[in-house]
């Protein structure tokens, strides 16, 4: 292992943390520690926080990739306080942990030391072991990721208008939760609003949206009433809705069920299931289901007290959170606070988390949201909440704007929809 680096280590004396991942757990951390008397090193593969829950938006054309994602040097300069350098950012992805030693080794420059970690690096894409489903299905869980499956749709656009080569014209997308429904819905409005007017030579009804789901329900963490308005609502978009569909294989132009029959696919769009990234193997943390690391009720890892996990990359033993947002936000929160109430003298507390609801959008004017100890909502009510609530939670007074523009002139405007095809 290369010699330790720790950036201002001779002169600042303050504690050092480390957060690893800038995405919702890791930015909440940061900001939890505000008022702490430490210095913060935030580090992140990526030099941007993406806003994951509109990559579907861009994977559909509604938005640029810039319009949902911030930049990790404009956060941490954002949050340091005036006249002093709290907290910086690394580019880099952490490769080793030595939690004895309290060093990390990046895949890029020296080695880090610290004094507390936080680890916040998030999940990417499970296949769960389906042959084929890696080389060839297309995931839409990074900006990378939804660019791809933007650029091989309006590709596969321009391809079946020149050559007239409409057989087998699918889109499958796997997975029935809150990111396979709001793909499924947003790709059938495109189909039936963007295909007549920009290629008025091919038939709609040619094009064909097929959403797999290996249970009997959509969007089963929901009420049973808006489990049975988002399929109606799919349906009514003409989304081809197959329940109780597991996927056995996924082919270059097909995907195969386990019951033996072949669905034709032009894209496979894999909206199902996370795990952690293969390099926390290396870390030497226990791990549970998902390669999750496990920790305490506290949020710390029993064996090294001074390492916190937050977000999707941790699970509480015998308390699992749903991977989501707002358990990350608030796990982010508490590493934080804890990790203050140590540099305090004083005990940790019991992680608890608060539940605020869930919601998922079909497409134009039409969503479910389910609030907690509140009202269930549908239809055009509960879309302006969504769109509220996720307008609200961007980083940034510019992608604020952006996002509003682009989301009202996609569903509030003009009945022609947008595509975006360009940066």
């Amino acid at each position: 292992m290369s010699a330790a680096v720790t950036a201002g280590a001779e002169t600042d004396t303050r504690p050092h943390v480390v957060v690893v991942g800038a995405g919702f757990a890791g930015l909440s951390a940061v900001r939890s520690l505000r008022k702490a008397p430490v210095r913060v090193t935030l580090i992140d593969r990526h030099s941007y926080s993406t806003f994951q829950p509109l990559l579907y938006q861009v994977a559909t054309g509604a938005l640029n990739p810039g319009d949902i994602t911030y930049g990790a040097r404009s956060f941490t300069a954002s949050v340091s306080r005036e006249g002093e350098t709290w907290a910086t950012f690394r580019k880099g992805v952490v490769t080793e942990i030595d939690p004895e030693a309290k060093v990390l080794t990046l895949d890029v420059g020296p080695s880090m030391t610290y004094d507390y970690l936080i680890l916040a690096n998030g999940v990417t894409t499970n296949y769960f072991g389906v042959p084929g489903a890696r080389e060839h299905a297309y995931p839409i869980y990074t900006r990378a990721e939804a660019l791809a499956v933007r650029d091989r749709m309006t590709g596969y656009l321009d391809h079946i208008s020149a050559t007239g080569e409409t057989d087998g014209a699918s889109v499958v997308v796997v997975g029935g939760g809150a990111t396979g429904v709001e793909m499924a819905g947003t790709l059938a409005e495109l189909r039936n609003s963007v295909l007549p007017t920009r290629f008025p030579e091919l038939d709609p009804d040619h094009v064909k949206v097929i959403l797999l789901e290996m249970t009997d329900k959509v969007l089963a963490p929901f009420d049973p009433k808006l489990r049975a308005y988002a399929a109606e609502q799919l349906r009514a978009r003409g989304v081809e809705l197959r329940l109780g569909a597991a996927v056995a294989e996924v082919k270059e132009d097909r995907v195969v069920l386990k019951d033996g029959s072949e669905l034709p696919a032009q894209m496979t769009i894999w909206a199902t299931g996370v795990a952690a990234h293969d390099v926390v193997k290396k870390w030497g943390l226990t791990q549970g289901p998902g390669g999750r690391i496990v920790v305490g009720p506290d949020l710390r890892v029993p064996e090294h007290p001074d390492v916190f996990v937050a977000g999707d990359i941790g699970i509480i033993d015998g308390d699992p959170l749903p991977q989501l947002a707002q358990p990350a936000i608030q796990t982010g929160a508490k590493a934080g606070k804890n990790l203050l109430a140590l540099l305090e003298g004083r005990p940790t507390s019991t992680f608890k988390y608060f539940d605020k609801g869930t919601m998922a959008t079909i497409g134009r004017r039409s969503a479910v949201a389910e609030i907690a100890h509140g009202p269930k909502l549908t239809g055009t009510l509960a879309w302006l909440t969504w769109m509220f609530v996720h307008i609200f939670a961007l980083l940034g007074n510019r992608n604020r704007i952006m996002v509003s523009l682009a989301l009202m002139f996609r569903y509030l405007g003009q009945r022609r929809s947008v595509l975006v095809v360009g940066d």
